[in-house]
């Protein structure tokens, strides 16, 4: 590996959570920003040339920003533009509200994408305006515009009653993600190697990809040798997951989860977020179980 590419992967590492994180709300969603965040590594390892490049974050929260801006216009989720010059014409406060690091990820969807964006990268992971601008193309102005009503739309949200429920999950989806479970919580590996397709896909997040029921089946080694995790049946953002809880911190809240894909009675896609413990973050999720199973 050359020493561009190693400064490359040194960013990449030390950028990986704050990206994350962005587009996690950018796009409402904690799983797909993971997908997110690869495709613009993807993106940047194609263009990386560290020559005259003076702002490398930049440069990369560039490509994440257009990356997650995509996403939204193939799903048609919400509109990217919006009137700068109606925005430039309100001042905003420079002051840093904490409200918005503290509000759910889908919370965030309710808010135009400038908006948005200001508002995440200002409030939850601390750019300046002047970064804001560069990121989205805007002037100044804009930015703070859109920082001033970004803030105060949340401060509305966040007075309304918290009545979302998440969408429930099928008898049988739920049979499935329950037979998953359990295998786990026996260690009987064998049984959920059985459930897998043939071209299913791992992503354990931030460490590596695997592809294909032979290559998969040989990451449940890890979970066979430790003795650390407990798991539980749930839903995250209204997929089925895997909520794992450490035995030696708390068997109240879940360290991380493994989001699944299910095919018929086939997971042909797995998210595992062992290494990717941010991504926890303001996920709205459910417990299926009243407890997580296994010895307490």
């Amino acid at each position: 590996m050359s020493a561009h590419q190693q400064e490359l992967e040194r960013l990449l590492s030390a950028m990986r959570p704050a990206l994350h994180r962005y587009c996690a709300r950018m796009v409402g969603s904690t799983i797909d920003a993971e997908d997110i965040v690869q495709d613009a590594f993807l993106k940047a390892a194609t263009a990386w040339c560290n020559a005259g490049l003076t702002n490398p974050e930049g440069w990369l929260f560039r490509i994440a920003h257009n990356t997650a801006l995509d996403f939204l216009r193939q799903r048609r989720r919400a509109p990217v533009i919006e009137d700068l010059e109606t925005m430039e014409m309100i001042a905003a406060s420079a002051e840093l509200d904490p409200l918005a690091a503290s509000l759910s990820i889908r919370t965030f969807m309710r808010l135009p994408p400038l908006q948005r964006s200001a508002v995440v990268m200002k409030d939850v992971l601390g750019h300046s305006v002047d970064e804001v601008a560069e990121v989205n193309g805007v002037s100044a102005a804009a930015a703070k515009s859109a920082l001033q009503r970004g803030r105060t739309a949340l401060l509305s949200f966040a007075n309304e009653p918290d009545n979302i429920e998440q969408p429930m999950l099928t008898r049988e989806m739920r049979d499935r993600l329950a037979a998953y479970v359990d295998g786990f919580q026996s260690g009987d590996f064998d049984a959920v190697r059985a459930m897998l397709a043939e071209d299913v896909r791992l992503d354990l997040v931030s460490k590596l990809t695997r592809r294909g029921k032979s290559m998969v089946g040989e990451y449940y080694g890890r979970y066979a040798a430790c003795e650390q995790w407990i798991f539980g049946a749930g839903v995250v953002e209204g997929r089925p997951a895997m909520l794992v809880y450490d035995r030696e911190v708390s068997l109240d809240e879940p360290a991380y989860f493994i989001a699944l894909s299910f095919d018929e009675e086939r997971v042909v896609a797995i998210h595992d977020f062992l290494f990717a413990r941010y991504a926890i973050e303001g996920v709205r999720m459910q417990r299926l179980d009243d407890r997580p199973q296994g010895d307490i």
